[in-house]
């Protein structure tokens, strides 16, 4: 099992819970339409990963999230992750109305930064993303069509979540293709302050 760091210790999520569609700007540049309800899918522990691939049976696309780490009833951490994804596969699984798994659930899809503890969850919290020094993405709590408190009601509604499980919250626009060498640069803000932080070279 593959464990997260949080502060100065470890902790092993035993599943991660991805929320798709909550930013509409992302839904309409992939030319989704805004779901009835909220969109969920998991991935595994054994989908964390530490190396940034550009590639893995085809080309990948990155889509950087907020994610919060679940404890004792609560989110407790924040952190930046990345949502690999094999769009050409998603694609043609999402026409057959088939599970989104295998595009979204396989060896090293999941990358995280560190995870920071906190105190509560305000619309201050943002993350960014840029590549080779150019910003790509930007999403803030306020821009979310769920909000965490919502996210995470909704998945107790169905399924009970262990001490350090991960919630990925949705990417903001700006989703693309990795291209080998690549230089990620992730970030947590809260207001102007950087509390988390993560840089990736693609391979």
């Amino acid at each position: 099992m593959k464990s997260i760091k949080v502060d100065n210790g470890y902790i092993t999520p035993s599943k991660i819970i991805c929320v798709g569609r909550n930013y509409i700007d992302h839904i309409s540049e992939l030319g989704n339409e805004v779901a009835d309800n909220m969109v969920l899918f998991f991935k595994p522990n054994a989908a964390i990963g530490s190396q940034l691939s550009a590639f893995h049976e085809e080309r990948l696309h990155y889509e950087a999230e907020l994610c919060f780490m679940y404890q004792q009833g609560k989110f407790t951490a924040i952190g930046v992750g990345l949502d690999l994804t094999k769009r050409e596969l998603q694609s043609e699984l999402k026409k057959k109305g088939l599970p989104w798994e295998r595009a979204k659930a396989f060896t090293q899809s999941a990358l995280f930064s560190d995870f920071v503890t906190i105190d509560s969850i305000t619309e201050n919290f943002e993350l960014q993303l840029d590549i080779n020094g150019q910003r790509q993405q930007t999403g803030s709590i306020a821009m979310m069509l769920y909000s965490p408190e919502k996210i995470l009601k909704e998945i107790l509604s169905f399924i009970d979540l262990e001490d350090g499980d991960i919630v990925m919250t949705g990417t903001p626009a700006g989703v693309g293709e990795v291209e080998i060498g690549d230089v990620f640069d992730a970030r947590v803000l809260n207001g102007q302050a950087v509390i988390a932080a993560q840089r990736w070279q693609a391979q």
